[in-house]
């Protein structure tokens, strides 16, 4: 079987986790894909640790405006009733256990739930930026990632090699594969998102996954959009 790595997979599958009135922090990189995803019913706050609480739609290409973007740097839209505010207030929001959902990109991740996310030993550092916080103070945390490394190598390790972000805070892992709840020490694979088979995933993945007994095979339908 073909491994063709899909963001758009982990995106849709992590935008079907929220309901509505949730409070929701999505990271640089593949976590900004998940708003396109949100079900129309579904009415969620986007928070951004730079101070915006009510992001919107990435905007129309050509109507961007400078002077809103999120914290990677991404422009953005706001929704009515969007509101601004300081840094102090912005991680008093997260630091005080208001965000419901903080949803992080992964370098690697592992099955103890530690996760490293903002340095490559011997490439530029751009910053650990609100990770350290978002992790600590939110009440999930969910890892989005794609299941390979370019190399080959899995990103879901027995332990991480890289330097961590934050120990033992991973609650649910999200990958163009399937997911994972971080529970004893071990990767519990839930969903299988095919056409991958859970022995598939196993003997491709350095660490301990158990298969849930009542595990489900999904199909995630997304435009083709290798990563």
């Amino acid at each position: 079987m073909e491994y063709v790595a899909n963001k758009e997979i982990v995106a849709k599958r992590i935008a079907g986790i929220f309901k509505t009135g949730e409070v929701i922090n999505l990271g640089i990189g593949l976590p900004t894909l998940v708003e396109k995803y949100i079900p129309q019913d579904v009415s969620i706050a986007l928070q951004s640790e730079i101070g915006i609480m009510g992001i919107g739609p990435a905007p129309v290409k050509g109507s961007e405006d400078r002077d809103l973007i999120d914290a990677g740097g991404s422009p953005i839209t706001l929704w009515t009733g969007s509101c601004f505010f300081d840094s102090a207030t912005s991680f008093g929001i997260i630091r005080g256990g208001h965000v419901d959902y903080s949803v992080l990109g992964v370098l690697e991740v592992d099955q103890e739930g530690s996760l490293a996310n903002y340095k490559v030993p011997g490439k530029m550092v751009p910053g650990m930026g609100g990770a350290m916080d978002l992790t600590t103070g939110a009440r999930v945390v969910i890892a989005a990632t794609l299941h390979f490394q370019p190399s080959g190598a899995s990103r879901m390790k027995r332990c991480c090699t890289l330097p961590l972000t934050a120990m033992h805070k991973v609650n649910l892992v999200v990958t163009d594969l399937g997911v994972f709840q971080v529970l004893g020490g071990r990767f519990h694979l839930t969903e299988c998102f095919a056409p991958y088979t859970p022995e598939w995933i196993q003997e491709r993945t350095d660490a301990d996954i158990i298969v849930k007994n009542d595990y489900r095979i999904v199909t995630i339908d997304v435009p083709p959009n290798p990563a």
